[in-house]
């Protein structure tokens, strides 16, 4: 593979796509270097930018015809490196493939391509009664295709589930550039689940063009608390005594004091001063149930050493109450100059012996970490804070980061819960997982992708050449011909 090869894909872009959708200036595709993860950087080789799925379809195609690797870009805003160019390769951009085209009341479904911004369904479902659930803290600027290839979650994922939950069919491009249909506008599908094998794939067996995803109806009542407690161990206390009732909030997320600290500085949320913890808490369904559910949420939050408890009177005030964790992760940067977004998951019951541990770690080795996380379902996301600019601050925050994930596994828990593994926690699989279990994977990738073309070097520490004998890694790593083999 080279410029020829290259040079042959820019050809059938050209004649595919307006001039603005092909980039190969080097400066322009400087932009398209890193996703939100911005540790590592790869310029492409070339950027393409179809405006529709016939278009994207004839790039991949082109990339298939002259073994020619790509990866897919939504918005960037990806946490694991999923999107991390090959330097060899194609970055396909669907940002421009953003038209809603249909939202159906009676099937509670709407038709969305994959550029289109995750809240922008909610817009376009409201007035219809519904709206569209999963909900990441950046689902003002992520996009649907992004949220499919990471398997999404969001603040309100302990009661409605997940990306996976909420998408009933999908158009998608193979790897040879052949469209195809995946699942059913019908609630169950025969035969195998190959939609529910490319949610959350990270790009690396095709790219979606168009998703059907399912509507869910706006609630009859919503309430929201904002809980101050003197300690995460009383936050803690908390959650596990309101899970423990059989009351299942839409959510509940915690911070602790950095974190709050850091969101006070970049939005004045105004929350409860002195408080070691806050928890925010979401109660939603019909009038009667709500209710009935925060009497006891307020008796239990007072019973496990609540000092302040605020209620949301209005969508206002629950915006506010809302903004301080929604900007929790793009407001350390006012308390740190760089940090690691880390994202791992342990069983609930284990959060104070975690939140010990990760604690007992940031005093011994001198490294911040602020708490924002999930607390209904364990789901953590610790910042790790380090300045890059001070010798060894940045390895000191790595061996940190790892650390924490290894807590995750020796509790039970998984190395990720919502961002993804990508190309920053590949080399953390084997921890979590066998040869065995990762030679199983691969042959999954290599019945989509016998090539290797889509998304290469990411999820697997060592990727294997499609058609070697399993456990028997041979060939060079891909990364290799991105420079980033080093990172392993």
């Amino acid at each position: 593979m080279g410029q020829q090869e290259i040079d042959a894909v820019t050809a059938v872009a050209r004649r595919r796509i307006p001039a603005e959708g092909v980039i190969d200036d080097r400066t322009r595709l400087r932009t398209y270097e890193c996703d939100g993860l911005a540790h590592y950087r790869v310029t492409p080789a070339l950027v393409v930018v179809p405006e529709d799925a016939e278009q994207l379809g004839a790039v991949v195609a082109a990339c298939a015809e002259h073994g020619v690797p790509y990866v897919a870009r939504g918005s960037g805003t990806g946490l694991s490196g999923g999107a991390l160019p090959h330097a060899e390769g194609v970055l396909v951009v669907t940002s421009r493939m953003r038209e809603i085209r249909e939202v159906r009341r009676a099937d509670q479904r709407a038709v969305v391509e994959p550029g289109v911004i995750n809240l922008d369904v909610t817009r376009a479902a409201t007035p219809e009664g519904y709206y569209y659930a999963p909900d990441p803290s950046s689902q003002q600027i992520c996009s649907i295709g992004g949220n499919v290839a990471e398997n999404s979650g969001g603040a309100h994922c302990l009661k409605y589930g997940f990306t996976a939950n909420h998408v009933a069919a999908a158009d998608f491009v193979a790897p040879d550039g052949e469209t195809v249909r995946l699942g059913s506008t019908a609630p169950d599908t025969p035969g195998y689940d190959l939609l529910g094998a490319v949610i959350g794939s990270e790009g690396t067996l095709g790219i979606v063009t168009t998703v059907e995803v399912k509507l869910t109806r706006l609630p009859e009542d919503v309430r929201t608390l904002l809980v101050g407690f003197g300690s995460t161990d009383q936050a803690g206390a908390a959650t596990s005594a309101i899970i423990a009732a059989g009351i299942v909030p839409a959510a509940i997320e915690m911070m602790d004091a950095l974190a709050i600290e850091a969101a006070e500085a970049a939005t004045a949320c105004g929350y409860p001063d002195g408080a070691g913890a806050v928890l925010v808490i979401e109660l939603d369904g019909s009038a009667a149930d709500v209710g009935a559910e925060f009497d006891d949420v307020e008796a239990m939050c007072r019973e496990a050493g609540a000092f302040e408890i605020r209620v949301a009177t209005d969508p206002t005030e629950r915006a506010l109450i809302w903004r301080g964790r929604k900007s929790a992760f793009a407001a350390v940067g006012r308390i740190s100059p760089d940090y690691i977004v880390q994202d791992g998951v342990i069983p609930r019951t284990a959060l104070p012996e975690v939140l010990t541990a990760i604690d007992e770690l940031s005093r011994s080795s001198g490294v911040r970490v602020a708490n924002v996380f999930h607390a209904g379902d364990g789901n953590l996301h610790p910042l790790v804070l380090f300045d890059d600019s001070v010798e060894g601050a940045g390895e000191a925050a790595e061996e940190v980061s790892g650390a924490i994930l290894d807590l995750c596994i020796s509790h039970g828990g998984s190395i990720t819960g919502e961002h993804g593994v990508g190309m920053d926690k590949a080399k953390y699989m084997p921890r979590m997982y066998t040869d065995a279990d990762l030679d199983t994977m691969q042959l999954v990738r290599c019945a989509f992708d016998p090539a290797g073309i889509s998304n290469p070097g990411k999820l697997f520490p060592t990727p294997r050449l499609c058609g070697e004998v399993p456990g028997r890694h041979k060939g060079a790593h891909p990364l290799q011909a991105a420079g980033l083999a080093e990172v392993f």
